[in-house]
């Protein structure tokens, strides 16, 4: 699999986000089980719980486009060290696959996590039941 293509296509994403409030502009990029790869930026939003993180959005992207599995990610940010997603991007990325490898990156560094580490007890609902993962 090819990460690096990832990364490239997540900093080029983080040039479109949305972020006057913050400033803190964020790409991500996933990689559908097909090989296409979706990305997405952060929107903020005034009232903040309404702002959108660069991860949903390009799972959203991936999902519109017809794919629901995922098989890597990459987050782009200008940050240092290297910011990881939030807790609400982890469960989010946990809906779409098991684990993936993770790649955050700016502009300095660059390491690779998993998402079973990120998330070790991921929340599972299954037919009814709630499990942890």
């Amino acid at each position: 699999m090819e990460l690096e293509g990832l990364v490239s296509a997540a900093r080029e994403a983080r040039s479109n986000a949305y972020a006057p409030y913050s400033k803190f502009r964020v790409g991500a990029a996933v990689m559908g089980i097909s090989g296409r790869i979706y990305v997405g930026c952060n929107v903020e939003n005034a009232s903040y719980g309404a702002t959108l993180c660069a991860e949903r959005a390009a799972i959203c992207s991936m999902v519109a486009c017809g794919e629901s599995r995922l098989t890597a990610v990459a987050v782009f940010t200008d940050a240092d060290p290297a910011a990881s997603p939030c807790g609400i991007c982890r469960q989010v990325l946990a809906e779409f696959a098991e684990d993936a490898p993770i790649v955050i990156a700016s502009p300095r560094l660059q390491s690779v996590l998993s998402l079973a580490a990120l998330l070790p007890e991921r929340f599972v609902f299954n037919q009814g039941t709630i499990l942890n993962g």
